[in-house]
């Protein structure tokens, strides 16, 4: 019995070391509750809540647009960039979302050349 709970007490442990917490938004905000977006690096859309991380792409997403004069939303394109973002941001979380994003863009667009 003692070896049996020193064991799973082992295993708890070491699974629970790998476990990163992930931070509220509102901690990138400034006394206003602003977050300066051009500013806010991969590191922080990686390690938020996924509601947090979805809501922030698609404000980024409805930027993009409004600088494009676009006024259409597309649904599964918009998902699949998202999830694109933040795979890239978690792989380098040094960068600005923005850079990240630009790059994804310019992905899509080498790939749209080619079909």
């Amino acid at each position: 019995m003692l070896k049996a709970l020193a064991t799973a007490t082992a295993v708890l442990a070491a699974a629970s070391s790998d476990v990163q917490a992930q931070t509220d938004l509102t901690a990138y905000a400034d006394a206003n509750g602003y977050i300066d977006v051009q500013v806010l690096t991969c590191a922080a859309l990686a390690g938020t809540w996924q509601g947090d991380a979805d809501r922030l792409t698609s404000w980024y997403s409805g930027w993009y647009n409004g600088l494009a004069k676009k006024h259409y939303f597309n649904i599964v394109r918009t998902k699949e960039l998202e999830h694109e973002v933040i795979v890239y941001c978690k792989a380098n979380p040094q960068i600005l979302i923005i850079e990240a994003i630009d790059v994804m863009l310019k992905q899509e667009k080498h790939k749209a050349a080619f079909k």
